[in-house]
C-alpha cells in the first residue's frame, strides 16, 4: 500500500512537469501581404448545345412549362474567345456546372474561367454564384491567386445551337 501511494505521488509530480515543460511549438513569422492588384478582363464565351454543353441529368417532371427544364444538371467546356464571332482567337476555356434549378430559367454556376494564351496563361478564375445580375469570383490560380470581384454577362446571341455571352470581369489579386 505504502508503495503505491508512493508510485502516485511520484507519477502525479511527473505529469505535472510534462504539462508546465511541454509547450505548443510555433515561430510565428511576420506577414508581409503582397500588394493588390485590380484587373479588368473582357471576352466573350461561345456555346455550342450537344457540343460544348451537354445535360448531365434532368429531373422527371411532366408539368413543366418552362422552355428550360427545372431541375437540370449541364456540364459546360466552352471556348473563350477574344470576340464574339465564331473565328476569334481563342484565349482559354469555361469548364463547370449549371445547375438550371427555377422555373424561369435562373441557375446555380460553379464554373472556371481558364486562360492558356498570353499574359494570363496558366491561370484561372473561379466562379460560384446564381447568375443573376452577375456572377461572384471566389478565387483564382496562377497570377489571380486569392481573387475576389464579380463577372457581369451580357447575352450577345442565344439560338437553338448556339449561345454567345460577353464577360466583363473585375478581379482584385494579388
Amino acid at each position: 500500500m505504502r508503495g503505491t501511494l508512493m508510485l502516485s505521488w511520484i507519477l502525479i509530480i511527473c505529469l505535472s512537469q510534462v504539462a508546465v515543460q511541454s509547450q505548443y511549438y510555433s515561430k510565428s513569422r511576420p506577414y508581409h501581404p503582397r500588394p493588390a492588384k485590380v484587373t479588368n478582363l473582357h471576352f466573350f464565351m461561345h456555346e455550342h448545345t450537344g457540343v460544348t454543353a451537354v445535360v448531365v441529368s434532368q429531373a422527371n417532371i411532366t408539368s413543366n412549362n418552362s422552355s428550360v427544364p427545372f431541375a437540370t444538371l449541364v456540364a459546360v467546356n466552352d471556348p473563350l474567345r477574344t470576340g464574339p464571332e465564331p473565328d476569334s482567337e481563342v484565349i482559354g476555356n469555361v469548364q463547370g456546372i449549371s445547375l438550371l434549378a427555377g422555373s424561369n430559367a435562373s441557375s446555380t454556376q460553379n464554373i472556371e474561367f481558364g486562360f492558356n494564351t498570353g499574359k494570363f496563361n496558366g491561370s484561372s478564375l473561379s466562379v460560384f454564384s446564381r447568375g443573376e445580375p452577375g456572377l461572384a469570383v471566389v478565387g483564382g490560380r496562377g497570377r489571380f491567386m486569392m481573387a475576389k470581384g464579380i463577372a457581369l454577362f451580357n447575352p450577345i446571341l442565344i439560338n437553338a445551337t448556339n449561345v454567345i455571352i460577353e464577360f466583363n470581369f473585375t478581379v482584385i489579386h494579388h
